[in-house]
């Protein structure tokens, strides 16, 4: 016997993203990094590659699957990808990962030309800090 209530999914700004990203693309590669964020500076910690086929996946489901990168996270970075048929075949996936790593070695802002998010799944922003 059903009691006529609904599961609800907590909604987030990721959720938001990837369902509007999958809305617009279709099946895409998303380069991922995972950042330590000790003001003033943030700290690019490990990066990867998943290949996205869909939108069902929640922000807890992603965050759980980063738990296995067995370091401390406070920030994910994604940047999708992808390439006439779609997602990127695993060794462009690779090659366009080191690039960003390299990018982001260089010029920390880099991570704003993806999409970033929190621990919760909320959207966040790498201001530049002016000298004084």
């Amino acid at each position: 016997m059903k009691t006529g209530k609904m599961k609800t999914r907590k909604t987030t700004d990721f959720d938001r993203w990837l369902s509007a990203t999958y809305g617009e693309n279709g099946s895409f590669t998303a380069l991922v990094v995972l950042v330590r964020i000790e003001e003033p500076q943030v700290l690019p910690l490990a990066s990867t590659f998943l290949n996205i086929v869909g939108d069902e996946v929640s922000w807890a489901e992603v965050a759980a699957l980063f738990a296995g990168a067995r370091q401390t996270w406070d920030g994910a970075a994604f940047f999708a990808q992808l390439d006439a048929d779609g997602p990127l075949e695993n060794g462009e996936a690779r090659g366009r990962l080191r690039a960003l790593e390299q990018r982001l070695d260089a010029d920390r802002l880099v991570i704003n030309q993806g999409d970033f998010f929190d621990t919760q799944g909320r959207r966040l922003k790498v201001e530049e800090i002016s000298p004084n």
